[in-house]
């Protein structure tokens, strides 16, 4: 993961922090949670840069953070 360019959908999200999507939805939208914004806003729903939401992991839910090395 972490490929430049890659992009994320809302599910991605809940799936990559073991949430639910209705939480990760609420997530990505509360400002307190300082989670990155959105790159593109489409009908279907948003998209968010794997590289922003993976920093986002490694700040915040350290646990969760992929080794580099791996």
């Amino acid at each position: 993961m972490g490929a430049k360019g890659r992009l994320y959908t809302t599910g991605d999200i809940a799936d990559r922090l073991g949430i639910t999507r209705q939480y990760a939805l609420t997530l990505t939208k509360d400002r307190t949670k300082h989670f990155p914004d959105s790159f593109d806003d489409m009908p279907n729903g948003s998209v968010w840069l794997v590289e922003d939401v993976e920093r986002w992991i490694a700040e915040h839910r350290g646990e969760l953070a992929e080794d580099p090395e791996s």
